[in-house]
């Protein structure tokens, strides 16, 4: 799972783990320029049992990484909510969106939610509006259908842009 070289373009896949919608948005980094390839989300009936609803968002991302072929993944962290059987849920559904990249033999990034809105937006704080009007400045050619996948494209400009670092993070703990 050796990380792509830093200056050769770099497709990259964002993931937005969620139960009833795991958001997915795949970029192209040639250095600075960022480039839209797709986005999308897996949306597993709310009406399946949960391990039902883990495999159906492990196959759609499966999809994903056929179609599209990224080089290098990145999760966004679970938001640890009040409600702690829905945090542990929500868990379970980021396991799964790292797992799928990591099983086609892909390196896989964490970032903060805080660090995401601070990249792509410039404030840690940042609303859902506000990184749609900042994605159609990064990503013009960007249409998300709904905010996970616009997440997911965040989260893949934040891998974007912080990749350097953490390809170097993997290094140092022998990854």
């Amino acid at each position: 799972m050796a990380p792509a070289s830093i200056r050769a373009p770099i497709r990259i896949l964002g993931i937005d783990p969620g139960l009833r919608r795991t958001g997915w948005g795949v970029v192209e980094s040639d250095g600075n320029r960022l480039t839209f390839v797709g986005c999308g989300s897996v949306e597993p009936p709310d009406h399946l049992p949960l391990a039902s609803r883990l495999l159906v968002i492990h196959d759609g991302l499966a999809a994903v990484l056929r179609d599209f072929s990224p080089a290098e993944a990145a999760v966004e962290q679970t938001f640890v909510n009040k409600d702690g059987v829905a945090t542990l849920k929500l868990g379970q559904a980021r396991g799964v969106a790292m797992l799928v990249p990591a099983s086609f033999g892909i390196s896989v990034s964490e970032y903060a939610p805080n660090q995401v809105k601070k990249t792509v937006v410039g404030a840690g704080h940042a609303d859902k509006n506000q990184i749609a009007v900042m994605l159609k400045i990064l990503l013009p050619k960007a249409e998300p259908k709904s905010p996970d996948a616009a997440d997911a494209l965040a989260v893949a400009i934040t891998h974007a842009h912080h990749r350097q670092s953490a390809s170097l993070r993997l290094k140092v703990v022998g990854i």
